[in-house]
């Protein structure tokens, strides 16, 4: 990311992202509530892809492999959180706001827990556009 303009939008949405997908947590696929949340879904989605500097961003599946990891002092594996690439090191810092950390760090943990939630999150998401009809 090159400018704090941009920084600041991209927080904004995975803010936004991070919301919604909680919402839908909450809700069955076919529940009329769950509409605004997947449509306010898709268009953060589509601004994604309307963000040039978002372009060759990394798959979910080689986050692990990208990413550089240290043992703490205390031995636990950590991630070194400028290793872990746009968009997604903003949405893991969304995702784990209030979670616990060290200094030079995210736990190493924390970081697969969110790669798993975040495949997860997804193939609800598709489940709740398969009931409302919609596709992006």
């Amino acid at each position: 990311m090159s400018s704090g303009a941009v920084d600041q939008n991209l927080r904004e949405r995975e803010k936004i992202r991070r919301k919604a997908l909680w919402a839908l947590s909450d809700l069955l696929p076919g529940d009329p509530k769950a509409t605004p949340v997947v449509s306010m879904l898709d268009e953060i989605a589509r601004q994604d892809e309307a963000d040039r500097l978002l372009r060759d961003v990394a798959k979910v599946e080689d986050l692990r492999d990208l990413v550089v990891t240290e043992p703490s002092s205390s031995g636990v594996q950590i991630v070194r959180e400028g290793s872990i690439p746009e968009p997604w090191r903003e949405r893991f810092l969304q995702a784990s706001i209030g979670s616990t950390r060290v200094e030079t760090g995210p736990f190493l943990d924390d970081f697969e827990k969110f790669i798993n939630l975040w495949k997860q999150e997804n193939q609800c998401l598709e489940a709740y556009r398969l009931a409302i009809g919609k596709k992006i």
